[in-house]
Order: structure tokens, then sequence, then C-alpha cells
């Protein structure tokens, strides 16, 4: 896919260019209402495969995912597009090959505006129309200077705008609960939240949080700021913790420490011996995981996104806990 083969471009000279028809594709804001039914709506996030083994493992979760009908899925993408091709290619495969509603993931990060355009086009090519746009972190290190493409954008709010422009797509944004680490306080980051809404972004997905306090304190101060865009979905992400190991990982994907009140459950868990008790700790973050969501569909959450890191048996376990009718059964972790 190239360039050209994608609307939008301003450049003189130029006939206007379309990308191919995927208007029967629901967005993912439709696939929310088709689902609510008697239960709040899930979804579920997978990483791109690195290697066959990877996405081998990755395909069993997703064939296992689909048995349980969430609204949607999306696929990361990896640092300065370190996965780009096989990620293309397996979101690809999923609008193809499943049931499953694909949401792909695209950032700013070491790309031009040319190479976004033409990522939009290859996953048009493929039949997909939801886009959640990010501006990204810098690969390597997510907390490290953010560098702007000589070619490329500095804000997300400037890629929803791109992705809108280049025809019939859907777009989603990033949100963040506890306010994004490079924003000086919590109402330039709500701030700029609402500028990504207005550009045209139809809802948000979260950072991940532990603490649903944060999550209804940046629902109502979206709602206070604006309360047109406040309407729009804030979807809540979240993931079970499985052992101490992954709290790092948990850690990075929060962007903060994990609250004293959680480390001292999955603590106590893993006990005072030489050897952590995996059983328990594993036990306790599914707990955790079900009050966290419990909460959030007392609270009026429009949809729990869960990140599965490519394995499905614990989200089915959380979905389990809360009274879904999870038809599958999942092996994996």
């Amino acid at each position: 896919m190239t360039f050209d083969n994608v609307r939008g471009s301003s450049t003189p000279g130029r006939p206007s260019r379309t990308h191919p028809n995927v208007s029967g594709t629901p967005s993912v804001v439709q696939s929310l209402r088709a689902h609510a039914g008697h239960a709040v709506p899930f979804s579920v996030e997978f990483n791109p495969p690195r290697d066959a083994a990877a996405e081998a493992r990755l395909w069993r979760a997703v064939r296992q995912f689909e048995c349980m009908h969430p609204a949607f899925v999306s696929m990361t993408y990896g640092a300065g597009g370190s996965t780009r091709d096989r990620t293309v290619r397996v979101t690809g495969e999923l609008a193809q090959q499943t049931t499953l509603l694909p949401v792909a993931h695209l950032t700013a990060v070491e790309h031009s505006v040319a190479e976004l355009r033409s990522l939009v086009g290859a996953y048009a090519d493929s039949g997909i129309r939801n886009i959640l746009v990010l501006r990204g972190d810098p690969p390597g290190d997510p907390l490290g200077e953010w560098h702007k493409h000589p070619q490329g954008v500095s804000y997300a709010e400037e890629l929803v705008r791109i992705v809108r422009d280049l025809g019939d797509f859907h777009v989603g944004v990033a949100s963040f609960p506890q306010g994004h680490h490079r924003s000086p306080d919590l109402a330039t980051d709500t701030a700029f939240l609402a500028a990504k809404l207005r550009a045209g972004a139809e809802y948000s997905i979260t950072q991940m949080f532990f603490d649903v306090e944060h999550y209804l304190r940046l629902r109502d101060r979206l709602a206070a700021l604006d309360p047109i865009e406040g309407a729009k979905p804030i979807i809540p992400e979240l993931m079970p913790i499985t052992s101490l190991r992954t709290v790092q990982r948990a850690e990075e994907l929060c962007g903060r420490p994990l609250p004293d009140s959680v480390m001292r459950r999955l603590r106590t868990a893993a006990g005072d011996g030489g050897e952590e008790n995996a059983a328990a700790v594993r036990a306790a973050g599914i707990e955790i995981a079900t009050e966290i969501a419990q909460r959030l569909i007392d609270e009026g959450a429009p949809c729990l996104h869960f990140i599965t890191l490519n394995f499905a048996k614990a989200t089915s376990e959380v979905l389990t806990n809360l009274g879904y009718g999870v038809t599958a059964a999942p092996v994996s972790v």
C-alpha cells in the first residue's frame, strides 16, 4: 500500500485519493451498543508477536476469546514501529479470518506523515475501519525525551485529524486517569483529551489503573470541562496480576507504582518463604481485578478493556467471577 492509495493528501496537482470501502464494518461505539445487553461489554488487547512461536500463542488466545464474543479487540503497535510489518499483517488477519472486530493502534513515534498515511492505507486494505491513535512513547525508554519526526506530528490530536481526513475511519484515543507523565497537571491533561475528542475521536481507552477513584475523577473532569465530549465513552483498561513478576510490567503500563493496598495484598499472598506462593499471588490478582471490574460496572463504565499479554485464562476467570457467560475453556495463563 502506497501513500497514493489513500484519500486526504493536499499535494497540489494530485487527484483526490480513495481507500478501499470498509463502510460495512461497525465502529467501536456501535459495537458497544450492540453488545450492551444484560452485561457491560468487554474487550481485550493483544500484543504483536515477535516470532512464530509467539504468533502461535497469540492465535490460541484469539480463538479462545472469539468464543467469548468481546465487543472489540485491539492490537498494540511496537515502539517506533519495531513490529510494524507483523502488526499490520496480523491485525489484518484478525479482520479477515475471525468474527472479531479489530482496532489497530497507530503511533506517531518515528514516523513521517507520509508513512502514517501509508499505514492507514495498509489497514484499510485489510478491511480495518477502527484505529486507536496514540502519540506513543520513545522506543527503549518510555520516560525518555520525546522527539518529533522531522516530517511527523507532535501531538495525537494532529494524528486524529490525519486519520479522519483520510476517509471513513472511526478513531479512538488514549486517556490518563492519573494524568500523562508529560502533562504538567490534571487540568492540562484533561484539556488535551478534550482536544483529541473534538478533533474527531469517538471514545478513549484509559491507561491501566488500580484505583477506580482516578477513573471516576477523570470522567467528572472531562464532563465539567466539555459536556459534549464528556458524553463519549471512556473505556477503562485493567489487567489481572498473575505473579509478582508481572507487577513490574503492570507498573510500566500504568506509568505509576501500584497502590500500596494492592501491593500489600500481593506480598501477603506471596508469603515470607524463600519462594513466592505463585498460586496464592495469582488468586489475589484475579480477586483484585474482579473487585475493580465490579466497581467499574457499578459506576456505569461503558466497557471493560483487558490487557491480556496474549493469554486468555486470567481474563476469562475475572469475567466468570463477574457472572459473564464465558463459553470458552482457556488453558493458558
